[in-house]
């Protein structure tokens, strides 16, 4: 009889272990894979000292990252993925891998900087300081680059400001006005190793006190030896275009300028796409260029919000 009881007892304590088995594994949070890292391009800015998403790439073509606006699911498991302390990306200048950017730490819940990374930058190359500016990126290396970027000759620089003065001639700028032309950045490249220098600047004049007028260009050496605009963009700003109290003198500083990041292949063609950086008031933008053609056209627009003025 008391062995009866036992058994009894025995299967009893068996059900219920199996019951309480099986609602702990119903409210056990379920495991998920860790997200994988997509292929990226960063804009490395403010001195070497940030990383800024620019695009992933997709089979050969550039999409929008997560921009600073983003929901904060979607911002944290970007930063999550991307910018977990001590990750290393490839430090890209004159198109070709020049050292390393480490990830230092990241605020997915940051004011004006939710996307983005403090960074440390180590090159043995690359001298990152105000408008000297690089890609980094986790995409493999695709194929030997020339790794060229250095400042025009004084021969290359004569020559592209004279072609600078006749773009703002056609625009209309007095010769007066072009006594003083100004500039942000004007830096030679060799995107596709035929040891010619494609040149890329940032132009402008003062057409009045409270007026400016910009130029950006990539400037091919053409069959004869000359050098020709391959891509330009004219833009006329006046200071009541500004956001509200906003001073025209912030475009002097650089605020709606398109200046150079650097060069990357990623498509699988011959020639590296040329990644610009526009600093506006509230984010930045970012464009690439491909050569189709012998013409330099925008491969891909992109833009991310910081904050608000």
């Amino acid at each position: 009889m008391r062995k009866k009881y036992f058994v009894k007892i025995a299967v009893c304590f068996s059900i219920l272990f199996l019951l309480a088995s099986a609602v702990f594994a119903q409210n056990r949070r379920p495991v998920t894979a860790k997200t994988k890292a997509k292929p990226i391009i960063f804009a490395v800015i403010n001195d070497g000292q940030a990383i800024e998403p620019l695009a992933f790439i997709d089979k050969g073509a550039l999409e929008q990252t997560v921009g600073g606006d983003g929901e904060a699911k979607v911002l944290a498991d970007f930063v999550k993925t991307y910018y977990q302390p001590k990750t290393t990306y490839r430090l890209i200048f004159g198109g070709a891998d020049a050292g390393t950017v480490t990830v230092k730490s990241s605020d997915a819940k940051a004011e004006c900087s939710k996307n983005m990374a403090q960074v440390t930058a180590q090159s043995a190359k690359a001298k990152l300081k105000g408008f000297v500016m690089a890609l980094a990126t986790n995409e493999p290396p695709d194929k030997p680059a020339s790794g060229l970027r250095r400042l025009p000759t004084p021969t290359e620089r004569a020559e592209i400001e004279s072609l600078v003065r006749d773009e703002f001639a056609k625009q209309k700028i007095s010769d007066k006005i072009l006594k003083n032309l100004k500039y942000h950045n004007l830096t030679a490249l060799d995107v596709d190793n035929d040891k010619k220098a494609e040149m890329v600047g940032s132009f402008w004049v003062e057409t009045s006190p409270t007026s400016r007028a910009l130029l950006f260009f990539i400037a091919d050496k053409a069959a004869k030896g000359k050098y020709a605009f391959g891509y330009r963009e004219y833009k006329a700003i006046k200071q009541d275009e500004l956001m509200s109290g906003s001073d025209i003198t912030a475009i002097d500083e650089g605020i709606y300028h398109e200046r150079l990041l650097d060069a990357l292949e990623y498509n699988g063609d011959t020639t590296a796409e040329i990644f610009t950086y526009t600093k506006s008031f509230e984010g930045s933008s970012f464009n690439a260029y491909s050569r189709q053609n012998g013409k330099w056209v925008k491969a891909f627009e992109g833009s991310n919000y910081h904050c608000a003025f």
